[in-house]
């Protein structure tokens, strides 16, 4: 009799268990099906443009402040600001400058 009744508990114990672990597995899908909201792209996503396309105020500020300057690649973004990829001798780097030729800090 004694073990009829803890079989029966540990089989109880046991459905009790595997039934919380199912309502947890179902639980998670749902959490994850909730809607989340849409990330508006940064604005400091830049698309790359051709380098004939950037403003000739940018591209005489370029060549002011870095004469022997070569403009590989040129980007813009939603502000107007331009990313330039260029290589003065052997360092490459970017600048990022307004519309105006305005030189930008980032």
């Amino acid at each position: 009799m004694k073990k009829l009744i803890l079989s029966a508990a540990i089989v109880l114990g046991s459905l009790t268990a595997m039934n919380a672990q199912a309502q947890q597995e179902n639980a998670a899908p749902a959490e994850q099906a909730t809607p989340t909201e849409q990330v508006a792209p940064a604005a400091d996503a830049y698309t790359e443009i051709k380098t004939e396309e950037v403003p000739a105020a940018v591209t005489e500020a370029l060549k002011k402040a870095f004469p022997d300057a070569v403009l590989n690649k040129a980007y813009i973004n939603d502000k107007k600001e331009y990313k330039l990829e260029v290589k003065v001798g052997d360092k490459e780097g970017a600048l990022y400058a307004d519309e105006t030729g305005k030189w930008i800090q980032k």
